[in-house]
């Protein structure tokens, strides 16, 4: 029974070696290419660490005391934030008038240059016609 044990561990092993190898090698290669994306880019990995503990913060549910005392905090934070994006969303919009963008003027930009594109595509596709009519 031992032997007969044995002989199918040693088939099975040698059934999945080429996986056991293939995931060994998957996880040298991703080890390495995180190595790399660390090595070229800290602050990306950096914010991506930020966003991970904010991920697990966000899911770990908050204790009596925190709430407490980080409650008054918060409120005089979110209304800082909202007195902050009301301000500059006024100075923009008033910028902006200024110089004559507006919703209107950015939308007829749009639509022309659009327009432009189309017709730009349309004079290429004919003229590539044009040049395989002449070929054939």
């Amino acid at each position: 029974m031992v032997s007969e044990n044995n002989e199918r561990t040693t088939e099975t092993n040698a059934g999945t070696g080429s996986g056991r190898q293939r995931a060994i090698e998957a996880y040298e290669s991703a080890r390495e290419r995180t190595i790399d994306t660390l090595g070229e880019a800290p602050l990306l990995a950096l914010a991506g660490g930020l966003a991970a503990g904010a991920l697990i913060a966000a899911l770990l549910p908050a204790t009596e005391t925190e709430t407490r005392l980080v409650s008054p905090t918060a409120r005089r934070v979110k209304d800082s934030a909202r007195a902050a994006l009301d301000a500059a969303r006024e100075t923009g919009t008033q910028r902006l008038d200024e110089i004559g963008l507006n919703r209107e003027k950015g939308e007829e930009t749009i639509r022309n240059l659009l327009g432009g594109l189309g017709d730009a595509a349309r004079a290429s596709a004919n003229a590539a016609a044009e040049a395989v009519r002449k070929q054939g």
